[in-house]
């Protein structure tokens, strides 16, 4: 079963919820992506939202795996979008969060995808 902040952590990106994006964020989160440097704090994690998926003005992130040890959740994600032309963007992605020892908030986020093919395409028209 996916703890619900997790879900409420997807909830809010699918629906460009950056205020919500930021809820479910412990104070002093970190967000460490492939090919950019660490988030750190609930500020700077919103900010990256919006600034990465302007690309995207079509995005969903979708689960389609949960697996869950203690409180470390790996999440399986097939992403589908379409970029600033209408081109499609679908691509499988792995989220690993850290909770919180009580699990009501994100503690660290990484996130891993071929950034090369991505950046590919999300440039083609």
């Amino acid at each position: 079963m996916t703890p619900p902040v997790v879900d409420r952590y997807f909830a809010a990106v699918n629906a460009g919820d950056w205020a919500a994006v930021g809820d479910v964020f412990a104070p002093d989160a970190e967000l460490h992506a492939v090919g950019a440097p660490p988030r750190r704090g609930r500020e700077e994690i919103v900010a990256h939202f919006p600034r990465v998926l302007a690309a995207l003005p079509v995005h969903h992130d979708e689960p389609t795996r949960v697996v869950v040890a203690g409180s470390v959740v790996l999440v399986e994600i097939r992403f589908t979008g379409r970029n600033q032309a209408g081109g499609d963007v679908v691509f499988d992605a792995v989220d690993v969060f850290d909770l919180t020892d009580d699990g009501t908030a994100i503690r660290r986020l990484s996130s891993w995808y071929d950034t090369a093919a991505v950046g590919r395409m999300v440039r083609a028209s």
